[in-house]
């Protein structure tokens, strides 16, 4: 019998240094389409606040698909020098999700634009 694994979820804030926060947020939104793009990656959202932090939202298939996408090298170079482009550590979780994925075609919880 084959159990499914359920897909990870990684999610948190970053805040750039002023003097690196386009930067930053360039290279991080660079990212998103090629991520979208790789195998395993289910979700993959960027988002900007008001008050200068970026938020990144994914959902990887499994620990070995996010595995390879943080081994790509635009995304290597970020990680491994990633305090020289921000201002503190990141504020960062992962987790296992506990909501289904896919979403069941017919749930009334999905949004419409999404059905």
């Amino acid at each position: 019998m084959t159990t499914a694994q359920a897909p990870i979820s990684l999610y948190g804030f970053l805040r750039p240094k002023p003097e690196r926060a386009r930067e930053v947020r360039d290279l991080l939104a660079s990212l998103v389409e090629p991520t979208r793009q790789e195998e395993g990656n289910l979700e993959y959202h960027l988002h900007a606040h008001d008050d200068g932090r970026l938020f990144l939202y994914e959902v990887w298939r499994s620990q070995e698909d996010l595995d390879r996408h943080n081994a790509t090298p635009p995304l290597r170079a970020f990680l491994d020098n990633l305090l020289d482009f921000l201002e503190e550590a990141p504020e960062g979780y992962f987790d296992t999700m506990v909501s289904p994925y896919p979403w069941p075609e017919a749930s009334s919880a999905k949004p419409a634009r999404l059905r």
